[in-house]
């Protein structure tokens, strides 16, 4: 199940949602006690930002040295999210960096510039591939100009590495559309290249039993290969196995945590993850994950390991991903009370009743301040996450969800209102959004994240959505916890739980701002005549369209041409709350029931085809903004501090001055993995 959601940045008034070693380079700069600049630069369609860690000099000195450790131990990862993102990533970034670093020719021709933006969005995106539309960067330099940078800075990039480049050959990194070939069509380096679909599905259907009560997560951390002989084998992550060279890293750190945990509880959690990655066993997995969701003392929390299944097409295997946390003791308090009262929520939603859990457990909710992100956590970053995805483990003992308050400030203080304006029908939405938008976001991610993942039950015997709705799992689940929040947030429990300060206002704005993103703002991601492929987008047009559709006679959402400019105008609020009451109790039952038909239907029928006038209008009025529309972030670096006998007796917080920085830092320090495994 894909629990993890990233925030799609529009750049309205607010944010828009669906869900070191001692020695540092000299060339850093500490935290300013002035005002904070959140912005650091812009290349292509990425804005990069800083993010502060607030509360992290009043940590103690073990809670600082537990930050730091995790914070290592997330990074030294950080070359396997580059590998499983494709095959030949790591020679072409190395062979980039190269050049960047080493060519002494003139840097001021637009041929050089565009290598440095190619550059940095390989950089931005682990690879060479977009990390939201997954489709293949095209250089803006020719080949010949490549060929200069090579020889001249003694570059070696051959073979099907350097082609790659410049051909069509793997051209989308994940590739939804079964037509082409789920695994056919996709970069994706979860399986060798000989590998089908069917071959998948028959390789683990001897595996998976339905009627187990506990599930392992079947082939979470390893790359399926075909052999010569035609026998298909797992090839484990774990020390000894692939990507040992990292994970050995990993687990150094890890076990440097160990000595600072917080509580036994934690201590026993960081045991298990590092016993998972010896022995690469899933049942270790799930008892680790045990371990950890029901760990909720400590200050100090983390997510390490291969997680979300965004970037499988068959959903099996997990991205590496570490982000590492420290509470917001303030916000949390105030939130606590979502968690408090999920089955008051279970019990009051549209679901069928046969579909409703009858005893909600374990949710925990906290806002947190990120210190660190890596893997598939950065530098683009989720604004909400709730863990774990392994559905027994969270009916039997819960989940912890957590709101990245300080990432989520940072986006809103690189945010402006222009393209908010150009989009609203008039400047009523404008003032709403201003007024009410930045409540109703946080309320959005905390209902999604708590009540929305944690709802609903699967009938026994069904097994796994990612077995019974496959490729449309992760849209389908993505919509349905979109649509507990925007059914929840017009509700008056939440100004009587005092989380919302007005439930008409927060939800007449939600619903404004979904349709209006749902149905218009997202395009500006696509090019013209592409078809939507991101699940998140998937699911917000699914939502957005499908209300649409089914209000028609009703006038709920109209359709509204003014001055030549199309919007799409909420008319009738309440009726859009009960049509998305319905849609959350069918998305239910196809998840409940495993009906892989309806939720093809649903999906491919409303969330993937894109009115093409529509499409062009929206490119054309977007086009006069030059705010980007993608941002991520620098890390702050974490600096320890030694005495004289090499003890840490402090940690520092600094910030990188630019992106390349940071990123050569990280080339330097973190390199653990050959360029082929």
């Amino acid at each position: 199940m894909k629990i993890k959601y990233f925030l799609p940045m529009l750049l309205t008034a607010s944010i828009l949602f669906s869900c070191a070693d001692q020695k540092k380079e000299e060339n850093t700069k500490k935290e300013a006690s002035t005002e904070f600049k959140t912005e650091v630069e812009q290349f292509a369609d990425i804005k990069i930002l800083r993010y502060q860690i607030p509360g992290f000099e009043n940590l103690t000195l073990n809670q600082k040295k537990l930050v730091y450790f995790l914070s290592e131990a997330g990074i030294e990862g950080r070359d396997m999210m580059y590998d499983q993102n494709y095959r030949h990533n790591l020679k072409i970034r190395r062979a980039l960096e190269n050049i960047y670093q080493n060519y002494a020719g003139d840097k001021t021709v637009e041929d050089w510039q565009n290598f440095e933006i190619y550059l940095k969005r390989v950089w931005f995106s682990n690879g060479i591939h977009h990390h939201y539309s997954n489709d293949k960067f095209k250089p803006e330099f020719s080949a010949a100009y490549f060929d200069t940078l090579l020889k001249e800075t003694k570059t070696n990039l051959t073979g099907e590495a350097y082609e790659v480049i410049f051909n069509d050959k793997d051209a989308k990194k994940v590739n939804l559309d079964e037509s082409k070939g789920l695994l056919e069509g996709s970069a994706i380096n979860y399986y060798s290249p000989n590998i089908t679909a069917a071959d998948v599905d028959k390789f683990y259907a001897s595996k998976i039993d339905k009627d187990d009560k506990a599930p392992v997560e079947y082939g979470l951390n390893s790359k399926l290969i075909k052999n010569a002989d035609g026998s298909l084998e797992e090839k484990v992550w774990k020390v000894g196995g692939m990507y040992s060279a990292s994970i050995e890293k990993i687990v150094g750190w890890l076990e440097k945590a160990v000595e600072v945990a917080e509580n036994a509880k934690q201590a026993e959690a960081l045991k298990l993850l590092i016993d998972y990655y010896k022995t690469g066993d899933l049942k270790t997995w799930d008892s680790y994950n045990i371990a950890w969701v029901t760990s909720t003392d400590g200050d100090i929390d983390y997510i390490n390991g291969f997680i979300e299944v965004y970037n499988d097409p068959k959903a099996f295997r997990g991205s590496y991903e570490s982000i590492i946390q420290i509470k917001d003791f303030d916000m949390s308090k105030k939130m606590a009370v979502l968690a408090e009262n999920a089955q008051w929520f279970e019990d009051n939603s549209t679901l069928r009743e046969s579909h409703k859990k009858k005893d909600v457990v374990g949710v925990s909710y906290k806002t947190v301040n990120v210190a660190s992100e890596s893997g598939d956590a950065s530098p683009s970053t989720p604004i909400g996450i709730n863990l774990p995805n392994n559905n027994w483990i969270r009916e039997q003992h819960g989940s912890k969800s957590v709101s990245l308050g300080n990432i989520i400030e940072a986006y809103n203080n690189a945010g402006g209102t222009d393209r908010l304006k150009e989009f609203a029908f008039n400047e009523a939405e404008v003032e709403d959004e201003i007024k009410y938008g930045q409540d109703a976001d946080k309320l959005h991610t905390a209902l999604h994240e708590v009540i929305g993942h944690a709802s609903g039950r699967i009938n026994d015997g069904i097994g796994q959505p990612k077995e019974t709705l496959k490729n449309y799992s992760s849209t389908l689940e993505e919509a349905r916890a979109d649509l507990v929040g925007l059914y929840y947030l017009p509700d008056e429990k939440l100004v009587e739980m005092n989380i919302s300060p007005n439930a008409q206002g927060i939800g007449k704005a939600a619903f404004d701002s979904y349709i209006r993103n749902g149905l218009m703002m997202q395009l500006i991601r696509l090019n013209l005549g592409d078809d939507i492929e991101e699940a998140h987008m998937r699911n917000r047009q699914l939502v957005a369209a499908w209300a649409f559709e089914k209000g028609k006679k009703d006038n709920v959402i109209e359709k509204v041409v003014k001055e030549n400019k199309t919007y799409f105008v909420v008319r009738d609020y309440a009726k859009l709350r009960v049509l998305f009451g319905e849609l959350l109790s069918e998305i239910q039952r196809i998840k409940s029931e495993g009906d892989f038909k309806a939720g093809k239907a649903l999906v491919e029928t409303y969330g993937v085809k894109v009115d093409q006038a529509l499409h062009k209008e929206v490119l054309e009025r977007n086009s006069k903004f030059k705010s980007a529309p993608y941002s991520g972030f620098v890390n702050p670096v974490l600096t320890a501090e030694l005495d004289a006998e090499g003890n840490i007796n402090d940690v520092k917080v600094v910030q990188p001055t630019s992106f390349a920085e940071q990123m050569l830092d990280y080339a330097k320090r973190y390199t653990t993995l050959p360029d082929v495994n």
